[in-house]
C-alpha cells in the first residue's frame, strides 16, 4: 500500500515503515503528525485518486529528528569588476517515519 501527500509545497510517494525528509515542520521529536492532504491511495487492488484530495484519508508519521542539509554555497562575480559575493544556505528539514495510511 503507498499514498501520495503533499506537504510544504512538495509531493512525496510514501509506504508504511518508510522515512523521508520534508520541509521543517513546527513539531517537537517524537511527536505523532498526521498529513490530511492525500491525493492518492493505492492499496494494490484499487487506487483511489482525490480531487483534489481523497476524502476521509491520511497519514500518520513519528518525527524522527529536525535538521539541517549540508551547506550549498553560491558564488557570484563579475569579471574585471572587483565585484564578487559569496553566500551559504543550509536548508532545515524534519524526518518522519511513516506509520500508517489510513484510507
Amino acid at each position: 500500500m503507498y499514498a501520495i501527500i503533499k506537504t510544504g509545497g512538495k509531493q512525496y510517494k510514501v509506504t508504511e515503515g518508510a522515512s523521508i525528509f520534508v520541509e521543517k515542520l513546527d513539531v517537537e521529536e517524537g511527536t505523532v503528525v498526521t498529513f490530511d492532504e492525500v491525493i492518492l491511495v493505492n492499496n494494490g487492488e484499487s487506487t483511489k485518486i482525490g480531487t483534489p484530495v481523497v476524502k476521509g484519508a491520511k497519514v500518520t508519521a513519528k518525527v524522527e529528528k529536525q535538521g539541517k542539509e549540508k551547506k550549498v554555497v553560491t558564488f557570484k562575480y563579475k569579471p574585471k569588476k572587483h565585484s564578487h559575493s559569496k553566500y551559504g544556505h543550509r536548508q532545515p528539514y524534519t524526518k518522519v517515519i511513516i506509520e500508517s495510511i489510513e484510507a
